[in-house]
């Protein structure tokens, strides 16, 4: 008789834990709903996306273009009339110094 309580004893004492042990896995399980229920949701996107750019755009964008164009043209004028009065400085002085070494000798 006593091997039957002894029995009886540690099934009580397995069917106990098993107890804690599914109390347990049901605390966890109710604390991952509350933890999922108190993430905050994605804001959903508040920004519209356009297809492409506005009429009013594509002008701005040409004139700036046409603006640009028209300096890089002034400055490259610039940069010819500059070139060619340093040749042309350049040949006088080499003439000039020609005809002084001529005359010096």
């Amino acid at each position: 008789m006593s091997d039957a309580l002894e029995k009886a004893a540690r099934d009580a004492v397995e069917a106990a834990d098993n107890t804690r042990q599914v109390e347990m896995i049901a605390a966890v399980l109710a604390a991952q709903q509350i933890l999922a229920r108190q993430q905050p949701q994605q804001p959903a996107c508040q920004h519209q996306h356009r297809q492409g750019r506005s009429s009013a755009e594509w002008l701005g964008i040409g004139a700036a273009v046409c603006v640009g164009g028209v300096g890089l043209a002034f400055a490259s004028i610039a940069i010819a009339i500059g070139a060619l009065s340093v040749a042309v400085l350049a040949l006088v002085l080499r003439s000039m110094w020609a005809d002084v070494q001529k005359k010096g000798r």
